[in-house]
């Protein structure tokens, strides 16, 4: 048996807000195969976002294990985590979280800028790619002139433009409207199928999570159930 993509083992975080602590995750357990499609159901205010940016590096645990590809993330250093992010994972937020003085086409290259790829195969890429999400003939206009779907739309492109091996979508529809949301997820679900990219969705929809293979619930910082 194959070992898994990522594996969280104990994993704990605490934030200090004024004189109160907050144990947000207390030792949660989870592990993803590669190319597998994950739903993490939970509540708002579960940890699931917290959860996301310790597995996609943007944050560290205060105790536990974080295992990617055979290598504990809890224990490289800053450098070596910030190569990780900019190779390994790709991030979807709900708010988009594009720069605004960049167009559709400047977004989507800009992992592979920070990455030191080669800039023409990053730019061909990310055409491809914006091609691909409905977007070709948008390349060139700002996340202000995007609606809120087109945006979502571009985010997913910045995310697979380096070829992540991670996808970690974090309330994706949260600021859609029903009918946009389903087609966001839609194509979510066809670019994991044809990628095989392994992709990890956090969400408190029911009909979002229902999308994925396998649902597990993070219930008060720690896993319920699936796991």
């Amino acid at each position: 048996m194959s070992e898994p993509l990522l594996a969280a083992r104990g994993l704990r975080k605490r934030y200090t807000l004024g004189r109160r602590t907050l144990d947000v995750l207390r030792g949660v357990d989870l592990a993803v195969d590669a190319g597998e499609f994950l739903a993490l159901r939970g509540a708002s205010g579960a940890g699931k976002s917290t959860l996301l940016h310790l597995l996609g590096g943007l944050d560290r645990p205060d105790a536990g294990e974080i295992w990617f590809d055979g290598r504990n993330l809890a224990t490289v250093n800053g450098g070596a985590l910030a190569a990780f992010r900019s190779t390994k994972v790709g991030f979807v937020f709900q708010a988009y979280h594009l720069l605004p003085e960049l167009d559709a086409l400047e977004n989507v290259c800009l992992p592979g800028r920070i990455a030191v790829a080669e800039p023409a195969q990053v730019e061909a890429r990310a055409r491809e790619l914006l091609q691909r999400v409905g977007l070709a003939e948008r390349l060139a206009h700002r996340p202000a002139e995007l609606s809120g779907g087109e945006q979502q739309r571009v985010a997913i492109a910045r995310a697979l433009v380096n070829n992540a091996a991670l996808i970690l979508a974090d309330e994706p529809t949260g600021n859609l409207d029903s009918h946009t949301g389903e087609e966001i997820i839609a194509l979510l679900c066809e670019l994991q199928r044809e990628r095989r990219t392994t992709l990890l969705i956090a969400t408190h929809d029911a009909r979002v999570a229902a999308r994925a293979p396998r649902v597990v619930e993070l219930v008060d910082g720690v896993i319920r159930s699936g796991a």
